[in-house]
C-alpha cells in the first residue's frame, strides 16, 4: 500500500493505546483476580495516528503481505447466540473461507468470541467488549504452544514438522459497523521490538500475547462500514520465517466520524489453526 494517494474521505484520526517497554513482564488476568491482585499490569499510552480505509484496496490485500484481508461471505447461521449452530455451521464456514483464502490443506476452528461495544449484553452469555489496546493473540512461543494444546501427541508433531499459522476471522454480527471499528496493522510496518510478550492468567494455565509499542513507521487501516456478510481474516502467527507476514497486531478504535446515534458494534471473532503440510 506504500505511495498510496489518500484524500480526507479514505482517512481517520484516531488514537491508539500502546505498551510502553519496561523490564517487567506485562500480564492480564483473564478472570477476577485475588483480593490486591491486579487485573492487569504494565504501563501504556496513547498515540494519534491515521488510519487509512482499506476498502479501495480490497482485492490486493494478502494474509502474507500485509497480514490481513477482506472477503465476502454470507453465513448460514440463523442465530449467533445458539453455541451450538455455531460450531455446527459457523465453524466449518470459515474454516473453508480461510482454506481457500490462504491454500491451507487442514483447518481446526478452536474458538470464538462474541462482543459488543456498550452494555445491554442480556442474553448474550459470556460477551465481552472490544479489545482496545493494540495487540497480537498470539506470539513465536505460543502459536507452536497453542498447536500442543489442541491436537494429539502424534498429530501435533506432524503439524509442527511443517509450516502452519492462527488465522483470527472477525465479522460483524449487524451492519454496517459504525462504532469502534476494527482496525490492523500492517505486519509489514511493526518491526519484532515492537512486539512485547504479555502473559494472559487463566486459572488453570499462563497463555502469551503480544502487546504493541509504538513505532513510529506503524500503518494502520480498516475497513469503514462494514457488512455482517465481510469477513476479515487476520493473521496472528505464522511459523514461517521467510519474510511473509507473521504477526498482525489490531485494535478497536473510537472513529471520529461515528455519529452520536450510531448502534453499537456487535461482532464475533473465530481463531483457527491452519496447516500447510
Amino acid at each position: 500500500m506504500a505511495g498510496e494517494s489518500l484524500t480526507k474521505a479514505h482517512v481517520v484520526e484516531a488514537e491508539f493505546t500502546y505498551i510502553l517497554p519496561s523490564a517487567e513482564k506485562p500480564m492480564v488476568h483473564v478472570y477476577e483476580p485475588p483480593p490486591g491482585v491486579p487485573l492487569r499490569t504494565g504501563r501504556f499510552e496513547k498515540h494519534g495516528r491515521t488510519v487509512v480505509d482499506a476498502r479501495p484496496r480490497a482485492a490486493q490485500l494478502s494474509v502474507d503481505v500485509e497480514g490481513f484481508c477482506l472477503r465476502d461471505h454470507r453465513t448460514g447461521v440463523r442465530d449467533f447466540l445458539d453455541e451450538a449452530e455455531v460450531t455446527s455451521v459457523y465453524y466449518p464456514e470459515v474454516a473453508r473461507l480461510a482454506q481457500a483464502a490462504t491454500g491451507a490443506s487442514r483447518a481446526w476452528v478452536f474458538d470464538h468470541t462474541l462482543r459488543a461495544s456498550t452494555p445491554g449484553n442480556e442474553g448474550y452469555g459470556a460477551i465481552r467488549t472490544p479489545v482496545r489496546i493494540a495487540h497480537c493473540d498470539y506470539t513465536i512461543a505460543s502459536g507452536p504452544q497453542r498447536v500442543r494444546d489442541l491436537l494429539s501427541s502424534d498429530e501435533a508433531t506432524r503439524v509442527l514438522a511443517h509450516r502452519f499459522a492462527i488465522i483470527n476471522v472477525w465479522r460483524p454480527l449487524k451492519g454496517p459497523v459504525q462504532e469502534a471499528p476494527l482496525a490492523v496493522c500492517d505486519a509489514r510496518t511493526v518491526a519484532p521490538q515492537d512486539l512485547i510478550g504479555t502473559d494472559m492468567k487463566y486459572r488453570d494455565r499462563t497463555g502469551e500475547t503480544y502487546a504493541l509499542a509504538f513505532g513510529a513507521a506503524h500503518r494502520w487501516y480498516y475497513i469503514p462500514r462494514m457488512r455482517a456478510d465481510e469477513a476479515m481474516l487476520i493473521k496472528t502467527y505464522d511459523s514461517a520465517t521467510d519474510g511473509r507476514a507473521r504477526f498482525t497486531p489490531h485494535s478497536a478504535f473510537d472513529d471520529p466520524t461515528t455519529p452520536p446515534d450510531a448502534p453499537r458494534r456487535e461482532s464475533i471473532e473465530t481463531r483457527m489453526l491452519l496447516s500447510f503440510a
